[in-house]
C-alpha cells in the first residue's frame, strides 16, 4: 500500500479537530495546551506533506520556524500556568477569568 500526500492530510485533520475540540470543551490550562500544540502539530504535517509533493523545501522551512513559535508559547504558557496555580492553586481556566483587572 502506497502512502501519499492524502492519508498524511486526513492525519492532518483528525488532529486539528481533536486539538479544536480539546481547546473548546477542556478548562484545564495543561489540557488546553496541549489541544494547541497538537493543531501547531497538524499545521506542521500539512506544510511538511506538501513540501514533500511538491518537491520544495519552503513548507519544511516554515515547518522548523512553527515549531520554534510553539516553543517559545509553551514555555510562556507554562510560566502563566505556574503564577496561575501559586495565586489560586488550582489550573482551571475559570479561575484565571477573575484575574481580570
Amino acid at each position: 500500500m502506497d502512502i501519499g500526500t492524502t492519508h498524511y492530510l486526513v492525519l492532518s485533520a483528525i488532529l486539528f479537530s481533536i486539538g479544536i475540540v480539546g481547546i473548546i470543551t477542556r478548562r484545564n490550562l495543561i489540557v488546553v495546551l496541549m489541544s494547541i500544540e497538537l493543531v501547531l502539530n497538524s499545521v506542521n504535517l500539512n506544510l511538511i506533506a506538501f513540501s514533500y509533493q511538491f518537491s520544495d523545501l519552503t513548507g519544511q522551512i516554515f515547518s522548523v520556524f512553527t515549531i520554534t513559535v510553539a516553543a517559545g508559547e509553551a514555555a510562556v504558557g507554562l510560566g502563566i500556568l505556574v503564577a496561575l496555580y501559586r495565586l489560586r492553586s488550582t489550573t482551571d481556566l475559570d479561575q484565571a477569568m477573575e484575574l481580570k483587572g
